[in-house]
């Protein structure tokens, strides 16, 4: 065979490859299935599925939500919690007997009744009893010399408390002393300890008998 018919030869084989690639190409694009317009339904199914959960699922919760409440909250929390105590504020007079029992105690004892021929009584005595105006008045300054206390004499001095405690520390100890031991004499409120601190701020002795008579009722 001449150069130029192998040449021929190679090309027609390749135009017949070429033909038989096509024909393949064509006969697999007629076998695949034909793509519908429109879009598929199935997106739009799921994403009205989720809404629906969202719309109903919000209703359920704002008709079951427990609203702030502080006293549906904390009997819930003791449901919750069988095992854990409410926190209970301490009244004035519990807080007063903290004061006392860590200033007042030592000198006027853990049942009032002072030491006798030094401390006075508190239990029972009409200073307690008597005017908030007084009392307070002797905590702030202290006393000194002699008084007269549950039909007792005494003849001593007590330190002055202002400079060490504050007015609510003062009101709280004084409720606390004028409730207990059948003591039973109003409240003291921490508004009036700064009253009168205010009106003797520019004292630094010491009150007497004589001078606190004069004062109050």
């Amino acid at each position: 065979m001449s150069p130029s018919s192998d040449n021929q030869f190679k090309v027609e084989q390749a135009r017949a490859s070429d033909d038989s690639i096509q024909q393949v190409h064509a006969q697999l694009l007629s076998q695949k299935p034909e793509k519908k317009d429109g879009y598929s339904m199935l997106p739009l199914v799921l994403l009205g599925v989720m809404c629906s959960a969202v719309f109903f699922g919000s209703i359920y919760m704002a008709h079951n939500a427990v609203r702030f409440d502080p006293l549906v909250v904390n009997e819930h929390a003791k449901r919750e919690k069988p095992g854990t105590m409410a926190v209970a504020v301490a009244s004035p007079r519990d807080l007063g007997k903290r004061v006392f029992t860590n200033t007042c105690m030592a000198c006027h004892q853990a049942n009032g009744m002072g030491v006798p021929g030094a401390f006075p009584p508190l239990a029972g005595s009409e200073w307690v009893a008597g005017s908030e105006e007084r009392i307070i008045r002797i905590v702030l300054l202290g006393l000194h010399g002699p008084i007269t206390v549950a039909g007792k004499d005494f003849n001593s001095a007590m330190a002055s408390l202002g400079g060490v405690l504050k007015d609510e520390q003062i009101a709280n100890a004084l409720t606390y002393v004028r409730s207990e031991w059948g003591n039973n004499a109003p409240e003291v409120k921490p508004e009036t300890v700064s009253r009168i601190r205010a009106e003797v701020a520019g004292r630094t002795a010491p009150w007497t008998v004589e001078e606190l008579m004069k004062v109050g009722n």
